[in-house]
């Protein structure tokens, strides 16, 4: 983690946002079926933003394990999904469409939004 002032928010943060992935990954199924390319994009999104977010939070060295870390957790959702009875199912695809957005996340981190949480730090602390 990067040297930050406020990481035990940003810990907090992080811990909040995995359980609220987690959360509505594994909640039976409240709202009427989305067309099925909409449920792809939800996935890759989701996992673009937590790409973006734990970018922001690591040095550029660590982005790897960013990306293997958010790997494993959506297979292990995947997995879960399969085997449990509430109304989920575990699809290849949503994997698929999970490490798309690893892939532009991390692509995106690289090139402008890496480090983010050290920019709002400094500017939290000039105000």
């Amino acid at each position: 983690m990067l040297r930050l002032a406020y990481a035990p928010v940003w810990i907090a943060a992080s811990v909040l946002l995995v359980v609220g992935v987690l959360f509505a990954s594994l909640v039976p199924p409240t709202l009427p079926a989305a067309p099925s390319y909409f449920d792809k994009l939800e996935h890759a999104v989701a996992y673009l933003c937590l790409t973006l977010w734990f970018t922001g939070l690591v040095l550029r060295s660590r982005y790897g394990r960013v990306a293997l870390a958010l790997a494993l957790f959506g297979l292990v959702i995947e997995f879960l999904q399969e085997f449990m009875p509430f109304g989920r199912q575990g699809d290849p695809l949503d994997m698929a469409a999970n490490l798309v957005g690893i892939g532009v996340g991390l692509a995106i981190a690289s090139v402008a939004t890496g480090g983010w949480a050290l920019k709002v730090e400094a500017w939290l602390n000039r105000t």
